[in-house]
């Protein structure tokens, strides 16, 4: 019984770390902290803090929370930032945090981001905390 429960366990720590994927693309995520109340949808202006790492590295690129910087505001949606977090942002509620697995084609592709130190081909991570949808805040 002990190693049934054991076995079980696992499992399900297991099964809670796999990242969700988004029909018709290759970016998956993971929900780092839920949120509540109204969620993204395709129009909506969303602002955001937001990381960003070369997956391959490990290097930061960017962020919303670096001294000097504000929190990024875009229309969610509507191909304004790259396909992967436009997808990636999609259904996230107010006060939610993803950890977004972005492929290089679903990023800055074969030309990459150079002067951001994104190689050609460069996979990217990127954590997203929903700050406001619409003007609405938590």
């Amino acid at each position: 019984m002990k190693s049934n429960l054991a076995a079980l366990l696992a499992l399900v720590l297991c099964l809670g770390t796999l990242a969700a994927e988004i029909p018709g693309y290759r970016t998956t995520y993971n929900v780092v902290k839920a949120g509540s109340g109204d969620a993204v949808a395709a129009g909506a202006t969303v602002v955001v803090h937001a990381t960003g790492t070369v997956k391959e590295t490990g290097k930061k690129f960017w962020s919303t929370k670096d001294p000097g910087q504000q929190p990024f505001r875009y229309q969610a949606g509507m191909k304004k930032v790259i396909t992967g977090w436009d997808q990636g942002c999609l259904g996230m509620q107010l006060g939610e945090v993803r950890k977004l697995d972005i492929p290089a084609d679903e990023g800055y592709g074969s030309r990459g981001f150079p002067a951001w130190g994104i190689p050609p081909n460069g996979g990217l991570v990127f954590e997203i905390e929903i700050l406001s949808i619409n003007g609405k805040e938590l």
